[in-house]
């Protein structure tokens, strides 16, 4: 039993996302309660029936000139404070998942969106989510759901981009995600309210 003042371990976890340009999506998941650590780098998959010969390292220019990789962003959590559930909930905020290969005004391979797990749990994690956003489109959804096979870091420059540029190019919309989770919170209590009011109805009846 914890004494007042102690704190549970932290549960680390590690995911890596990819969801167009890698900028912004850093500086929004660096926003999110629970994400402890992120920095950018180039991803690929593991795909079930074949995948290239994999390089050592890839520059930005070679990722622009089709290496296969996608711009991605790993992800340190702590697992006691948010799911991994919670943490594509908040990643799918700033993605259209029904685009193939683009994302905002970035078009290109390398701008896919995908999730690469290391492990299989949280590779089965990621398709019950999927599977349950699906529910809300009528196009597929067209995010990865691969194992990871490779990340490679990016340059210097790259990391914490917008932290040090914070004019630069950032496809992500951050006050329109604020209005969606606000009305998404008032809807949520409204339907919490009304059920009340119809279970003290129902008492009283």
């Amino acid at each position: 039993m914890l004494r007042k003042g102690e704190r549970t371990l932290m549960k680390k976890e590690t995911i890596y996302l990819a969801g167009g340009c890698f900028w912004g999506t850093e500086k929004y998941m660096q926003s999110v309660a629970g994400v402890l650590e992120t920095r950018v780098g180039y991803a690929l998959g593991e795909k079930p029936l074949w995948n290239p010969p994999l390089k050592e390292s890839v520059t930005y220019e070679e990722v622009c000139n089709h290496s296969g990789h996608a711009e991605a962003v790993e992800v340190v959590f702590d697992a006691e404070k948010i799911s991994l559930t919670e943490i594509l909930r908040e990643y799918c905020y700033t993605i259209d998942p029904t685009s193939l290969g683009r994302q905002g005004m970035d078009i290109g391979i390398q701008y896919r969106t995908g999730i690469y797990s290391l492990t299989e749990e949280q590779r089965q994690t990621a398709q019950v989510f999927l599977d349950t956003l699906q529910k809300d489109y009528k196009q597929p959804i067209m995010i990865e759901n691969l194992p990871l096979r490779q990340f490679i870091q990016a340059e210097t420059y790259h990391q914490k981009y917008l932290e040090k540029n914070p004019n630069g190019y950032c496809h992500i919309n951050f006050e329109k995600i604020a209005a969606q989770k606000a009305a998404k919170k008032q809807k949520a209590a409204a339907t919490k309210a009304a059920l009340q009011q119809q279970s003290v109805a129902e008492k009283t009846s």
